[in-house]
């Protein structure tokens, strides 16, 4: 071997070692400041929660009528927002994976809008189309006698409409990911469609549904701005822990600071669910 195939090599050695160490070195010094700032940034304000919060009288404040009414509504309303956005939010990103029509980008596009409107623009929309004078609500109001505004049933809604983009753009990507083979194999043994949807498609698409509802759910549970304009703040009827949240930071902050605990606590545990899913370190 020549002595400049040698010196390439050792070249070429010492620079894939250089290569690796600089991988798997150190953060540029310039990079740790700014990062530890981003961190205590994002992290001190949920310690001071933690280290202000009335652990003494934490119980009795939990078992008091306003807070556990609140807690209630709170369950109740997102569960059953959760509970919409599956009948509705499935169907939906089934036709945006699988249908192909023109202005099927537009509509997707469309499906994602609530995750950047300001909640209180969608409340406004809410009350425009629903309301007792709305577009559908004079509607519902003189055929069924039905009034959603100011209601639990109105809270259901606008905490459905800020959600359910999280549950259809989870279920678009799973059905989008999933192996159309085992659909096309269950067509060619003779299975219908709507079998094909139920004892293929579903279960293919059963994570990125989990993974949808349990973000749904969670979004629907800190949902204020839409919640507030379209249901107003009824205790016990219609105020949820964000909305009592807001409120007792006049009259009781030691109150205000207990529900914002049990939402703290909501939002850790979704993110312990979801950790395999969302949360990967990197190989």
């Amino acid at each position: 071997m020549t002595r400049s195939a040698r010196s390439y090599r050792v070249g070429h050695r010492s620079g894939s070692h250089r290569s690796r160490s600089y991988r798997a070195g150190a953060i540029p010094a310039l990079l740790v400041i700014p990062a530890v700032a981003g961190l205590a940034f994002l992290v001190l304000p949920l310690a001071g929660l933690v280290l202000e919060a009335p652990w003494g009288t934490l119980l009795t404040r939990l078992t008091d009528p306003a807070v556990l009414a609140a807690l209630r509504l709170s369950l109740i309303a997102a569960t059953s927002a959760t509970a919409l956005c599956l009948v509705l939010g499935i169907p939906l990103a089934w036709l945006l994976a699988r249908s192909r029509f023109p202005g099927r980008r537009l509509l997707r596009s469309l499906v994602t809008v609530p995750l950047v409107l300001p909640p209180v623009v969608g409340g406004v929309a809410l009350l425009l189309v629903l309301g007792r004078n709305g577009l559908i609500g004079q509607y519902l109001q003189s055929w069924f006698g039905v009034s959603l505004p100011f209601t639990t049933a109105g809270v259901i809604v606008a905490e459905a409409f800020v959600a359910m983009p999280f549950l259809v753009i989870a279920v678009d990507g799973a059905l989008r990911g999933a192996d159309q083979r085992f659909e096309e194999a269950a067509a060619t043994l003779g299975a219908s469609r709507w079998l094909i949807f139920r004892k293929v498609t579903l279960p293919m698409a059963a994570p990125g549904i989990g993974a949808g509802a349990v973000l749904c759910w969670a979004r629907a549970l800190g949902e204020f701005g839409a919640t507030i304009t379209f249901a107003g703040n009824f205790p016990g009827e219609t105020q949820t822990m964000p909305l009592a949240v807001y409120l007792a930071l006049e009259s009781d902050p030691e109150a205000a600071i207990v529900l914002s605990l049990v939402l703290l606590a909501v939002s850790i545990a979704v993110l312990v669910i979801l950790r395999d899913k969302w949360i990967r370190p990197a190989s």
